[in-house]
């Protein structure tokens, strides 16, 4: 149908794990997108000022045939929908109803103003890698041109990001 895409989803607020299921269910709604699977769901420790609850986190894969950028802006809709107000009266990485985040599309590199894919931390981040090797173990980060399931091997921390399940999320 289109491009493989990788979704990494996220929130702190309210019920945390019906935002991540309404959320999977709004991107497989739309049109141009087609949802092919989903990571189990993850508890993280808070990463960013001030106090916060913990994190619900998982990652879908989607086929796209919506552009890049065609599949961020409708990302940030559902956000907006789910109640996350962006901008100025957010701090960077408050506490969040619901973080979307296009952290692969393809193997595209893209570096624009708003948008950068393969997005630029999740290297680093245990609370994406261990959703993201669920559904992607084996691909290659397109910069680092290394596995996903070594890059979450080097920051591992199974206090900090948890599997509290075994059932992968999916839509309704």
């Amino acid at each position: 149908m289109g491009t493989t895409a990788f979704i990494a989803l996220g929130s702190n607020l309210g019920d945390r794990e019906a935002r991540l299921r309404y959320a999977v269910h709004a991107i497989d709604a739309l049109a141009g997108v087609a949802f092919a699977r989903g990571s189990r769901i993850y508890e993280t420790d808070p990463v960013g000022p001030g106090e916060q609850g913990a994190y619900l986190n998982a990652v879908i894969e989607v086929s796209a045939a919506l552009a890049a950028r065609e599949l961020l802006a409708v990302l940030l809709e559902i956000e907006r929908a789910a109640g996350r107000k962006r901008g100025e009266d957010e701090e960077r990485w408050s506490a969040r109803v619901l973080d979307l985040d296009l952290l692969l599309y393809g193997d595209e590199r893209i570096d624009e103003p708003g948008l950068r894919v393969p997005h630029p931390r999740m290297h680093e981040r245990g609370f994406v890698l261990e959703p993201l090797c669920d559904v992607a173990a084996e691909r290659v980060h397109p910069d680092l041109a290394v596995r996903f399931d070594a890059l979450a091997a080097q920051v591992r921390d199974p206090e900090a990001v948890r599997a509290i399940g075994t059932t992968p999320l999916r839509p309704r």
